[in-house]
């Protein structure tokens, strides 16, 4: 579909709750198909449980179209970091579905991100992007995030009891 012609409409957003996950689970499969991401669902799962349960740990916001239909999500963590200067918000995943690209609302999006990091008192707000996505990295760059030049390694440490 061609967004060209529609008129210009804001990108909503409402908190994900326990009922979201299955819709949640939908949504983070066709992202991590589409970014090449190894879906593990019950390790995404689990961590997805733990988030919509403690709200310390951050949050899940489900982006809603004109319609109230949802077209994406996001996911928003509280870090703490020395580096960092204390609290910040790590924006730990970000999908629009196919229908809801080429709007505007992934700048939409990153605003709303911030906005979200700023009232929980973050200084900082960062995010990772795979190489091969190059219009996300544009994206994000325009949006005035920094390549800082790192490489992020992991260490995996085994399956947390249930």
């Amino acid at each position: 579909m061609n967004h060209a012609e529609d008129p210009v409409t804001d990108l909503r957003s409402r908190p994900a709750q326990a009922d979201d996950l299955p819709l949640l689970l939908r949504l983070m499969r066709q992202f991590y198909a589409e970014d090449r991401i190894a879906f593990d669902e019950a390790r995404v799962a689990r961590g997805l449980r733990q988030l919509l349960a403690d709200p310390a740990c951050g949050q899940a916001l489900l982006w809603l179209d004109e319609h109230g239909q949802v077209v994406g999500y996001a996911v928003l963590t509280m870090n703490f970091s020395l580096e960092q200067g204390g609290w910040h918000v790590l924006l730990d995943e970000l999908y629009l579905g196919p229908s809801a690209r080429g709007r505007g609302w992934g700048g939409q999006a990153l605003a709303l991100a911030r906005r979200w990091a700023q009232a929980r008192g973050a200084t900082r707000l960062r995010l990772e992007v795979n190489r091969h996505n190059a219009a996300a990295r544009r994206l994000y760059l325009r949006a005035g995030y920094a390549d800082e030049q790192r490489d992020l390694l992991t260490l995996d440490l085994g399956d947390v009891p249930a």
